[in-house]
C-alpha cells in the first residue's frame, strides 16, 4: 500500500454528471470538495457556468469556487499552487481531497507540475498585444503556427491570453513553448522520483459521461435553454453594465458567456446566440473528450448507469484509497 495520502479526480465533459456524482460521494465518504473549473472560479458567473446553488455548497463547500473577481485571470500554476494548499489542508484534518471538474489543463498541470519557462517581458508583450489590435488574432495565430504548430494546435484562435504568452515564450528565449515542455519533462523523469515529484498523492481517477455522444448533446442542448429560463442573459448583463469587463477577458470568452455578450451587443439575434451556444458548448465537450482519451490509469464510468456510487465505491476499496 502506498505511503502516500490518498485523493480522488472526478473529470469529463460539461453538463456529463460530475457534481451528482461528486455529491453522491460526499455523502459517503470523508471527502472535501475542490473545483477544477476555470469559469467557477468567478464571483457573479453562476448560471452560464452551472455552479452549484447555494444551498448546495452551504452543505456541501466547494474550495476554489467565486475566488476571483471577472474582470481578472486566473491561470493554470495559479490553480496548482491553490489546490495543493487546500489538498493539504484537507488532508492534515483526515479527509480525503475530491477534485471536480472539467478543466483538464488544470489536472494535468496538478499532476505533471509546470516546465520552467521564461519570465514576462513587458515590450515584447505590448508588442505582440499592438499586433493583435491591428492585425488580428488570426495573424498572431498564424505566427504561432510557424514557430510551435503544437501549441498553434492547442490554442484557440480566438484565445489572445494564451496566444500572446505562446509567441512571447519564442520570442523572448527563442524556442518553442512545446520545446520547453520536453525539456522539463525529460529532465524531470530523469530524476530519482520523478514519478511523485508532480503530485505527492496516491490518485484514483473517474471520468463520467454517457456512453452515447448523442445523448451528451441532448443534455447540453437542454441546460443551455435551462439556463436562458433561469436568467442567463441577465446575469450577462448585470457584468455588461458594470462597465469595467469586456469581450477579451478570460471569464466572458468562457463558453456561454462570449455568446450571449455578442448578443446583447447586437452582434447577434437571439436565435444565432443559442445556436451558437449550443455549438460552441459541444465544441467544449469534443476537446475535453480528446484530453480524456489519452489520459493514464482513468476509471470510465456512463453518466446513465445506476450503480455509479457502488462502482467508485468498489474501485476505491480495490486501490486501497479507502484503507
Amino acid at each position: 500500500m502506498s505511503s502516500l495520502p490518498p485523493a480522488i479526480f472526478l473529470m469529463g465533459p460539461t453538463a456529463a454528471g460530475k457534481t451528482d456524482l461528486a455529491l453522491a460521494l460526499a455523502r459517503a465518504l470523508p471527502v472535501e470538495l475542490i473545483s477544477v473549473d476555470s469559469a467557477l472560479v468567478y464571483r457573479g458567473m453562476d448560471i452560464g457556468t452551472a455552479k452549484p446553488e447555494p444551498e448546495v455548497l452551504a452543505e456541501f463547500p466547494h474550495r476554489l469556487i467565486d475566488i476571483r473577481d471577472p474582470v481578472e485571470s486566473y491561470s493554470a500554476a495559479e490553480f496548482r499552487v491553490d489546490a495543493l494548499q487546500a489538498m493539504a489542508d484537507i488532508t492534515a484534518r483526515g479527509r480525503i481531497p475530491l477534485l471536480v471538474g472539467g478543466t483538464m489543463l488544470y489536472y494535468k498541470t496538478l499532476l505533471g507540475g509546470l516546465a520552467d519557462m521564461p519570465s514576462a517581458d513587458p515590450a515584447v508583450r505590448a508588442e505582440l498585444e499592438r499586433q493583435a489590435a491591428e492585425l488580428g488574432l488570426a495573424e498572431l495565430h498564424r505566427q504561432l503556427a510557424a514557430v510551435d504548430p503544437e501549441s498553434a494546435a492547442r490554442i484557440h484562435p480566438n484565445d489572445p491570453q494564451r496566444l500572446v504568452r505562446a509567441l512571447e515564450v519564442y520570442r523572448v528565449s527563442g524556442v518553442s513553448m512545446s520545446e520547453h515542455r520536453r525539456r522539463q519533462a525529460l529532465e524531470n523523469a530523469s530524476q530519482p522520483g520523478a514519478g511523485t515529484a508532480g503530485l505527492p498523492y496516491t490518485v484514483a481517477q473517474f471520468a463520467i459521461a454517457p456512453g452515447l455522444r448523442s445523448v451528451l448533446h441532448e443534455r447540453i442542448a437542454r441546460r443551455f435553454h435551462l439556463m436562458l429560463e433561469q436568467g442567463f442573459v441577465e446575469e450577462v448583463e448585470r457584468l455588461r453594465q458594470r462597465g469595467d469587463l469586456h469581450a477579451g477577458l478570460p471569464s466572458i470568452r468562457a463558453v456561454g458567456y462570449r455568446q450571449v455578450w455578442e448578443y446583447l451587443e447586437g452582434q447577434l439575434d437571439r436565435a444565432d446566440m443559442v445556436e451558437r451556444g449550443i455549438i460552441a458548448t459541444r465544441q467544449l465537450a469534443k476537446r475535453q473528450y480528446t484530453w480524456l482519451r489519452g489520459w493514464q490509469g482513468l476509471q470510465w464510468l456512463d453518466s446513465q448507469a445506476c450503480d455509479n456510487l457502488s462502482r467508485a465505491l468498489k474501485c476505491l476499496e480495490s486501490v486501497s484509497i479507502l484503507g
